[in-house]
């Protein structure tokens, strides 16, 4: 078992070594998982974590927009996996915007980053806080945050 590891930990950095050595974006082309695939199933590891959480978030306003920042953990954290986004959403599931992260913060947990610029309707009360895995999408504990508008 072992062994198996080891080859595809190898054949997986020989193929990032290919992609960034080529100049392409390796993000791109990415689809989002499908929740039928058989490869999603239970984890070989039952403790293996398969979504970051998102640990805190605050939004600050900024003129018409807002600053979302959101702190993440995501043990797992290696070039080969990691948590490379977050989003906001509205409590109905729009996506209003998303951060997306380049490299792992193995050496940084938990860490957190902002997206700014995020553009928050005036019905939108809330904004629910998701982080994406690289591997396996959405998901993981997320943070609701009230939307401190003004009283005028």
């Amino acid at each position: 078992m072992r062994h198996d590891r080891r080859t595809l930990f190898a054949v997986t950095l020989t193929a990032l070594m290919l992609v960034a050595c080529s100049g392409a974006d390796p993000s791109a082309g990415r689809a989002e998982p499908d929740p039928d695939d058989a490869d999603l199933g239970e984890p070989d590891d039952p403790a293996e974590q398969r979504f970051p959480d998102v640990l805190d978030a605050q939004l600050e306003a900024t003129g018409d927009t807002w600053r979302l920042s959101a702190t993440l953990s995501s043990p797992y954290d290696t070039p080969e996996r990691y948590a490379d986004a977050f989003r906001a959403l509205a409590p109905n599931g729009e996506e209003l915007g998303v951060r997306v992260l380049l490299h792992d913060h193995a050496n940084e947990q938990p860490f957190t980053r902002s997206l700014t610029g995020l553009e928050i309707p005036d019905d939108v009360d809330t904004v629910i806080v998701e982080g994406r895995d690289l591997e396996y999408g959405w998901g993981g504990d997320t943070v609701a945050l009230e939307v401190p508008r003004e009283q005028g």
